[in-house]
């Protein structure tokens, strides 16, 4: 009966170390990790690998259910998944364990809110950019013109010059000089 530890960030900016202590200190024998949002189960290799190893009587232990799954249906697949396996889940920092009834209540609770603060947080999104399009603030990223960049600089411009008149970063200027896509 193993204990294994999964920790999750979203940006690769963030960091994984608090998570990764708290599973040591919760006696995880295995830890994998991974940078990648967790609003969706696709992509998250670490995840699919932890639950392929997983064996009957095996616990997955999490700092939180949110670092697991951002909606309530991933958060029910993978504890389905779990279960068919005969293994559990254990939230160090929540009242989650599935082997009590009050942790498997506390479960469900705690992912209908992850998956309501998911959908605020994209409700509020929205309006914002919505918001800065009516007060003509918000524009899209300018796209660069390769052949303008290599103009601009065949007629002698530097790269701060080029990337004032275009409206870019010296960075984008930098990269089609180079040769990059």
């Amino acid at each position: 009966m193993a204990r294994i530890g999964y920790a999750r960030v979203s940006t690769l900016d963030q960091d994984l170390t608090v998570q990764l202590a708290a599973l040591k200190a919760a006696g995880c024998d295995i830890i994998r990790s991974e940078k990648v949002s967790g609003s969706s189960t696709i992509g998250r290799d670490e995840l699919r690998t932890v639950l392929a190893f997983i064996r009957e009587g095996d616990t997955l232990v999490v700092t939180r259910v949110d670092r697991l799954a951002r909606s309530i249906g991933d958060l029910q697949d993978i504890v389905r998944e779990l279960r068919g396996k005969g293994a559990g889940l254990l939230a160090t920092e929540q009242p989650i364990d599935t082997s009590t009834a009050a942790g498997k209540a506390f479960l469900d609770m705690l992912g209908v809110f992850a998956e309501f603060e998911t959908n605020l947080r994209r409700e509020r999104q929205a309006e914002g950019i919505a918001k800065a399009k009516a007060a003509g603030v918000y524009t899209r990223a300018r796209t660069v013109d390769p052949e303008a960049v290599r103009r601009l600089a065949g007629e002698g411009a530097g790269a701060s010059a080029i990337a004032r008149q275009l409206g870019i970063g010296r960075a984008s200027v930098y990269r089609v000089l180079k040769g990059a896509p």
